[in-house]
């Protein structure tokens, strides 16, 4: 079981070893500030829940390896503009047999060093580059998408564990209320004053309500496991967790204008962003498949030394040095439809950016509604609290003086039990509800 998260816990997605990075290509770090706790002895708040999260979920750090593989394609693209050299060298053994002579075995090898320098090819080589800067950026923005699916999910862990937490306890307070109406129709039965009905009635919601309760542990046991495994836990870690304060300044927004979180969100949805790097390849892709149809010029040069001992001639050398023109005269018209499948894959990344900005403006809006309709229903549960607790002490004052019967109270006590449920019900929906909206808008 892995208890202690440590600022280590973010070598975990470093770089393996000391990577070479001659072309300055590496950016992205790991995460920092890992925080050192213990978190099965030590009360976590949200903001600790998700700091562990972030420096130890696994699929959060294969993401980030992603990120670092279009880092390491930049350093590749930026290779381009220095020479590139190869050398090569064969060894054999070589005889042969003319009539009326003697066999003649040779054993030859050689050895060649080639070098060459990309000069100018119209733009070509720096729109490759371009291109693969814009599809890092698309893999960074993506994997800030998935950071804040990550929050969104440890804040929903979270808010659902407390509520189902609290949900326990207000089963087993309402399994004590219709304790009480049950022990007060035993004791009326027994002194004859009502019939068995009224205590078979009490007991029936008496053992449902002791069901509640088992169910209500079942809850908390799911949730636990859930948040654990967010964590790179065991599902059976015990975590002990801060409750949130029941204010209104905690379920308030920060910015309550509609349409200003709308455009918040199309500033800052990291997948809007990450569409549009897409976009910008797709781009950079048109230019690069224009300039495959046009010349290159490049400086090459190249040594040779070949020796073929047991000769009168043993060895001989090679040299050579120029520049070489490539010009792609007629290729099947193959470069024509690859130019025209690079300006349709940029209109459809474009129409996919569009399309993106909509269903981001609609979540915003669904979410800004989800979380208005949650704060109303919290405040209206709590005038039905009340309203349910004061029912419920009349309604038992009543049977208990013979005023009232059975079916007035256990009505009444379910009413409580109700309210209580929902009064928590609706609270943890506020903060539910407020975490998608501002994962809506780019933020959490």
């Amino acid at each position: 079981m892995k208890k202690y998260v440590l600022l280590l816990a973010a070598c975990c997605m470093a770089l393996p070893g000391a990577a070479l990075d001659p072309l300055g290509a590496y950016n992205t770090r790991p995460p920092e500030g890992c925080i050192d706790k213990d978190v099965t002895q030590e009360e976590l708040d949200l903001a600790d829940l998700i700091q562990v999260s972030i420096c130890t979920n696994p699929s959060l750090s294969a993401q980030y390896m992603g990120v670092k593989a279009s880092e390491a394609a930049v350093g590749a693209s930026r290779s381009q503009y220095l020479p590139s050299v190869t050398l090569t060298g064969t060894g054999n053994i070589t005889g042969e047999r003319l009539e009326h002579q003697d066999y003649v075995q040779g054993e030859p090898y050689q050895g060649k060093a080639e070098a060459s320098w990309l000069l100018f090819d119209f733009g070509g080589r720096g729109a490759r580059i371009d291109a693969t800067k814009a599809y890092f950026k698309a893999a960074d923005f993506t994997y800030n998408a998935e950071l804040q699916k990550l929050v969104l999910s440890v804040q929903t862990a979270y808010l659902n564990l407390l509520a189902a937490q609290e949900s326990w306890t207000s089963a087993k307070a309402s399994l004590a209320t219709y304790n009480q109406s049950y022990n007060e129709a035993k004791k009326r039965y027994k002194l004859g004053m009502v019939s068995l009905s009224d205590k078979l009635q009490a007991q029936t919601q008496y053992e449902q309500a002791s069901l509640t309760v088992v169910q209500a542990a079942n809850q908390i046991n799911q949730y636990k496991g859930a948040l654990a495994v967010l964590l790179n836990l065991s599902p059976d870690t015990e975590v002990k967790l801060a409750k949130p304060e029941h204010d209104k300044k905690f379920l308030q927004l920060e910015n309550d204008d509609i349409k200003s979180l709308m455009a918040t969100a199309l500033q800052d949805r990291p997948e809007i962003k990450s569409s549009q790097s897409q976009a910008q390849a797709q781009k950079a892709n048109v230019y690069t498949a224009k300039t495959n149809a046009l010349p290159t010029i490049s400086a090459v040069a190249s040594v040779a030394y070949n020796d073929n001992w047991k000769h009168s001639n043993p060895y001989a050398t090679d040299n050579a040095a120029g520049l070489r023109l490539s010009w792609p005269l007629f290729t099947g018209f193959s470069n024509t439809y690859n130019i025209q499948q690079a300006s349709y894959q940029y209109k459809q990344a474009q129409r996919n950016t569009d399309a993106l900005k909509r269903q981001v403006e609609n979540e915003v809006w669904s979410s800004y509604q989800n979380y208005k309709t949650a704060v109303r229903s919290y405040e209206i549960s709590q005038t039905i609290l009340a309203s349910a607790e004061e029912n419920h002490r009349v309604a038992f004052r009543y049977y208990e003086v013979g005023k009232g019967d059975i079916l007035n109270l256990l009505s009444a006590v379910a009413q409580l039990a109700d309210a209580r449920q929902n009064k928590i019900t609706a609270f943890y929906s506020v903060l539910l509800n407020k975490a998608n909206l501002y994962r809506s808008i780019g933020k959490y």
